[in-house]
């Protein structure tokens, strides 16, 4: 299944136009049942006009042509506001386009808006966004999951057909998972920042979100590759994946702990009894020794990262701005005001950990426990063709249920920073509904540079799930 193809192939037909795919879509995005948007493109509905002429004419290129895209407000585009969820950047425009937006565009897509997002993308839930929370379209007193909350929700309640996020410790599965929908962190260095606002660079990826594999396939293909503007981003290996016959999965033991609920654990049961009887995979556990510290090691990289990365933000190039009695009150003010409590607190926490006398303590030796969990994921990975895991270890939570008590919040991402800090590729997919009508999914991961795999495995267990 494809919502991609399908759109296309009436293009091709000529049973519709990008215009009237565009209205059905923006109709339903403008009325913002969820709060998923922060601003919308002004100009796509003229944009798909100037395709429907092109469609009119059989000249219809592109992967993309004219398929709506919602993307995360962290994401640059040229002449659109850029706010990061933030009232430090709320009136920001963009001045030029991100490697992704360049790369969309050229296939032919075309930009609905800007999708809400905890702000700087510093939050599990999509309460921390200075734009209001946003809300689960499978029960709105529920969170989407965050930071890519908006970005999920567009899937999710059709508002777009695809969107883009970014992922730095779980930020596009997370919501991907409780919104019911894929959701792709590719490996690190797959896919250019260039254009993405900064969190902690030597974690951010972006990522693509849509209903059906196929789809997450054909965007991940569209945005992937080298791009000579970041330099951390790698030539893509175009080689050829077939999964074996019967696939090795490792099933993380901790999936079975105390600390995920009841309905995750016999849901992932009932998974794995069904690759065993459809003869796709056989299981075996596998455990990691350093998977206890991770939440630690990967909040002390990325908030010292953040606390780098968000020291521009001062009121002095661009942004929000507030007066003071000199250089220092000004700053003061500006920061206190225009940045919300958590981005405060991770800024905070980053400032501390790289302080002097601080700073082998904590970061260097979270960078040596960093090393130690990526060895001990590919450890795992020369025994095992995909490892599955949890995404989260509850269902999707109700909104305020976390918001006091910042430890609980991080532990939402006990499942996924781990895979941020290796630079693995991990993808999420959906399964099924809970009991109480709630998304159950679960997360794959394997070996750099290998989405491909997830990609093949993935359509067969969609065909067995969905006919």
């Amino acid at each position: 299944m494809s919502e991609i193809k399908r759109i296309i192939s009436l293009y091709k037909n000529k049973e519709q136009l990008p215009s009237e795919v565009i209205k059905k879509y923006l109709e339903k995005a403008r009325k913002n049942e969820f709060n998923s948007f922060i601003s919308f493109n002004e100009k796509v509905l003229e944009q798909a006009e100037e395709l429907d002429k092109k469609v009119k004419e059989g000249k219809i290129k592109g992967r993309l042509f004219g398929i709506p895209v919602s993307i995360k407000d962290n994401i640059l585009i040229k002449g659109l506001k850029c706010t990061c969820a933030s009232k430090i950047l709320e009136n920001y425009i963009a001045p030029y386009d991100a490697t992704v937006i360049e790369r969309l565009k050229k296939e032919g897509a075309l930009i609905t808006g800007k999708t809400n997002m905890d702000e700087f993308a510093m939050g599990s839930s999509n309460e921390y966004s200075a734009f209001g929370p946003a809300s689960n379209p499978f029960d709105k007193e529920r969170v989407p999951g965050g930071s890519s909350g908006g970005s999920a929700i567009s899937v999710s309640a059709d508002e777009a057909p695809l969107s883009l996020g970014s992922d730095t410790g779980g930020s596009i599965r997370l919501p991907a998972s409780f919104c019911g929908v894929y959701g792709l962190k590719p490996t690190y260095g797959a896919v250019s920042r260039y254009g993405l606002v900064a969190f902690a660079s030597s974690l951010d990826q972006i990522g693509p979100f849509a209903k059906y594999i196929e789809d997450v396939e054909i965007l991940f293909d569209v945005i992937k590759g080298k791009d000579e503007k970041d330099k951390t981003s790698a030539y893509y290996p175009e080689r050829e994946i077939k999964p074996s016959y019967l696939l090795k999965i490792g099933v993380l033991k901790d999936s079975f702990s105390d600390k995920v609920e009841d309905e995750i654990k016999t849901s992932l049961e009932e998974f794995i009894k069904l690759l065993e009887k459809e003869k796709i995979a056989e299981f075996k556990e596998f455990e990691m020794e350093s998977f206890e510290y991770a939440i630690a090691v990967y909040y002390i990289v990325a908030c010292a990262e953040a606390s780098s990365n968000l020291a521009r933000y001062d009121g002095v190039l661009y942004g929000f701005k507030l007066k003071g009695n000199n250089l220092w009150d000004m700053y003061e003010k500006t920061r206190t005001e225009g940045f919300g409590e958590e981005v405060k607190r991770r800024i905070m926490l980053g400032a501390f950990v790289l302080k002097s006398g601080y700073y082998e303590e904590y970061y260097v030796k979270a960078q040596k426990v960093r090393t130690k969990i990526l060895k001990e994921f590919l450890k795992n990975l020369e025994e095992f063709d995909l490892l599955l895991m949890p995404v989260s270890p509850t269902l999707p939570f109700k909104k305020g249920e976390k918001l006091k008590d910042p430890i609980s919040m991080y532990l939402s991402d006990i499942f996924t920073v781990s895979i941020n800090l290796a630079g693995l590729p991990a993808i999420a997919f959906p399964f099924k509904l809970s009991k109480q009508g709630l998304p159950v999914g679960f997360q794959f991961v394997s070996k750099f540079f290998t989405e491909k795999l997830f990609f093949e495995v993935l359509k067969k267990i969609e065909k067995i799930i969905h006919g």
